[in-house]
């Protein structure tokens, strides 16, 4: 029985590790955040418009999508985590919304 304890924190200590090794989620999602911000407001430059908004999404929001622009990607880990969307709406305006989703943990072989 101890064995089994054993194999199961060696086991949830080497998953933590990995997220360490990463910079943690939170510094992980915010340094791809960042560097996807950046993107974002070239790509306003670009199309002569306005930077998005960064909005946090609250439950029953409605979203006017008519164009996705780009997708933060949600790391792969068994957990639920942030991601962003940045989106044209129907009068042409940038907009980015913030939002968690369960991360992608299926094992890829």
């Amino acid at each position: 029985m101890k064995l089994i304890k054993w194999m199961v924190f060696a086991g949830v200590m080497a998953m933590s590790m990995n997220v360490l090794a990463e910079g943690g989620g939170d510094r992980t999602f915010e340094r791809a955040f960042s560097a996807n911000a950046k993107a974002m407001e070239q790509y306003a430059a670009n199309q002569g418009k306005a930077p998005p908004v960064v909005k946090e999404y609250e439950y029953g929001m409605k979203l006017d999508v008519v164009k996705v622009v780009s997708v933060v990607k949600p790391p792969a880990t068994c957990a639920v985590v942030p991601t962003a969307m940045t989106y044209e709406d129907s009068e042409g305006q940038l907009n980015t919304v913030k939002y968690t989703v369960a991360g992608d943990c299926r094992q890829r072989g």
